[in-house]
């Protein structure tokens, strides 16, 4: 990269100069704000735990403790201009960066950035794609740069993990290009193979991309910058090359920091002391103490104030700050802040934030969170009832109208209930739920409400009477009842996608094991009988005879009928010899029959023999269940005596 590109201000165009051009009122230079995605294990979170081991303030490793070291929360990390200066004074050969800093976010994945894209402005200025350069391409990654296409989004690759290479000698904080000269020649092989790999397959998706130390023009190619997060290589490249990139091509959004004040809400935390607060990056304007605020909630916009604004110390993460917080009265853009103020818990993450002292500024923002709530609600992710495919509402419009695939159809109305704290998470649970053949009857941004609980105990299957949360929880109003033993409605919630998949995937498999072993109680089993010499103990109505088991089960309701098939009548009680009353009777037990419909001597007589009456819809059934051997025989027994007059007779 030349100084020219990394410098824009020293390459300006003089041909022009006595033309007259209009002033743009511009404000201070605020840093640029830089999402960092990636595939699952291609070292996201392990970049950003490099860039924040630099400097005096350096801090721990945020990746050591997240869960299975991968990322659940959106996090922010500020990097101060000094410290960006001394990493990158070689790469700078002494120039400066304009810029007072940089603002990295952390993202859990790809349907995070689509949250904090704002539906149509972008909190991100400029995104660092992070790629294993030994994995190349994976389905993640492949769907970030959908994201980035969609959204314009300028990004830079980090080609990592070039310390895998066969052969390839690090050196921590030593950069790519002084690297590469030292490296064999059969190494560079090596890496030169993966190299063409990266581009061929970035080809195939429409991307032209080149080692940044080779490109000309950064307009028509994307930068790759190969380095090593585990050995600290290649950092200082990849800070320059950002850096250069967004001051050279975006100055106007970095300057536009006057105007309206708006942020962006990256998450609603609970914390020890401060009660419910906000995490925000603030891209536009300023905020004080005291302030007026407009927020998105469940219902739309409402109004609150603020009480503290904090910013974490140093080189702290956001989610990760603990106790080094720093109190402020006012701050400008663009910073990660965390707010605390009255009434936060219903906000929704990934939406924007406005301040609203004067009526003019509440007007204007109630009317800008309606459009934007309007944008959350038509990107709600719903389900076709005839192909069961999941849809944003936009989208299902298309899909069912007259020329679309499924003409007519219409939203799924049984399945769970879903809910999570932003847009993307959202997505991210229906199509994984898709994946999985399960039905979503609700889809919606926010915590759990009573309108939530209402539609999943309308549900008329026990398997869809659940509510399933993405980083989100119940409400005050209803978390109680969710909790209670008694409640119909089971709610599991987590900051991880797939644990809330493996745990509903359990309670799936419990609570299908409780509706089978009801099914097995209410089955009609097979079962034969006989009536006992010299045990009449009533003719008739009912007839009450002692009978013994031969196999199988027999159970007070069911009727029986005689080996030929003739109907004999329906048992009422079962009474052991001690006199006890049973509901139920099986292989060689003896017992006092009673037995609504025949007279002994007409209808039945003494030593003769029962089945119990299968009906054929339970004798299908039984197929699928295991009986013992004796019960198999009296069923395959009946199922011949019944085909004789009905060939497809249990079929």
């Amino acid at each position: 990269m030349t100084e020219e590109q990394l410098n824009p201000d020293s390459s300006e165009d003089t041909d022009n100069a006595d033309e007259v051009v209009e002033e743009v009122v511009k404000g201070h230079n605020r840093q640029p704000i830089v999402s960092v995605l990636g595939h699952v294990d291609h070292g996201k979170t392990s970049v950003l735990d490099l860039v924040r081991s630099i400097g005096s303030e350096r801090q721990a490793s945020v990746m050591d403790r997240e869960a299975g070291g991968i990322t659940q929360h959106i996090g922010a990390t500020e990097v101060p201009a000094d410290i960006l200066n001394d990493t990158c004074s070689k790469m700078m050969r002494g120039n400066k960066f304009k810029s007072p800093g940089l603002l990295f976010i952390d993202t859990p994945g790809h349907h995070s950035f689509v949250s904090l894209r704002n539906r149509g402005g972008s909190v991100s200025d400029i995104a660092i794609l992070v790629i294993d350069i030994m994995e190349g391409l994976q389905p993640q990654t492949i769907e970030s740069l959908k994201v980035l296409r969609d959204s314009k989004t300028p990004f830079v690759i980090a080609g990592n993990k070039i310390d895998r290479i066969h052969g390839w000698m690090c050196e921590d904080k030593r950069s790519f290009v002084e690297s590469f000269k030292d490296q064999r020649d059969d190494v560079i092989d090596l890496f030169e193979a993966r190299y063409w790999k990266l581009l061929g397959q970035f080809s195939e998706h429409g991307f032209n991309i080149e080692r940044y130390d080779q490109i000309k023009d950064f307009r028509n190619n994307v930068a790759l910058v190969p380095m090593s997060a585990k050995e600290g290589e290649g950092l200082q490249d990849l800070l320059t090359v950002t850096v250069g990139l967004a001051e050279r091509f975006l100055e106007d959004r970095l300057t536009d920091t006057l105007g309206s004040t708006q942020a962006t809400v990256l998450e609603v935390r609970e914390e020890i002391g401060m009660g419910k607060t906000i995490d925000i990056i603030l891209y536009r304007g300023g905020l004080k103490v005291g302030d007026k605020i407009m927020l998105a909630g469940p219902d739309g916009p409402y109004r609150t104030h603020i009480k503290g604004l904090k910013r974490p110390k140093g080189m702290s993460e956001m989610r990760d700050a603990g106790k080094r917080w720093v109190n402020y009265e006012d701050v400008e853009a663009a910073c990660g802040v965390k707010i605390v103020a009255p009434n936060l818990e219903g906000t929704i993450a990934g939406t924007t934030l406005h301040r609203a002292n004067t009526e003019e500024e509440e007007a204007t923002a109630k009317q800008a969170i309606r459009d934007e709530w309007r944008g959350i609600f038509n990107q709600m992710p719903i389900m076709c009832n005839q192909c069961n495919e999941v849809f944003s509402r936009n989208d299902f419009k298309t899909h069912t109208k007259e020329k679309g695939p499924c003409r007519g159809a219409e939203e799924e109305k049984k399945g769970v209930v879903i809910k999570a704290d932003t847009v993307g998470g959202l997505e991210a649970l229906a199509f994984e739920l898709f994946k999985l053949k399960i039905p979503v009857r609700r889809a919606t941004v926010g915590v759990v409400n009573k309108k939530d609980i209402l539609m999943a105990q309308s549900a008329k299957e026990p398997l869809y009477k659940i509510i399933l949360g993405f980083s989100t929880k119940a409400n005050s109003e209803v978390v109680e009842s969710l909790k209670s033993e008694d409640s119909e409605i089971k709610f599991i919630s987590g900051e991880i996608i797939y644990h809330v998949l493996d745990a509903y995937e359990e309670w799936r498999e419990k609570i299908q094991a409780e509706i089978e072993a009801e099914l097995r109680e209410s089955l009609v089993y097979p079962g034969q009988l006989r009536y006992l010499k010299d045990h009449t103990f009533r003719a008739k109505g009912p007839a009450i005879v002692g009978m013994r088991v031969l196999g199988g089960r027999v159970h007070i309701g069911q009727r029986i009928m005689k080996l030929d098939g003739t109907p004999v009548g329906q048992i009422k009680s079962l009474r052991t010899r001690d006199g006890d009353d049973v509901k139920e009777g099986s292989e060689g037990d003896e017992l006092a029959v009673a037995v609504h419909g025949p007279t002994v001597g007409r209808h039945i007589e003494e030593l003769d023999e029962f089945y119990v009456d299968v009906p054929e819809s339970h004798a299908k059934r039984l197929k699928n269940i295991e009986l013992d051997p004796k019960e198999q025989e009296i069923l395959d027994e009946l199922i011949v005596l019944h085909r004789k007059e009905n060939h497809f007779w249990g079929r």
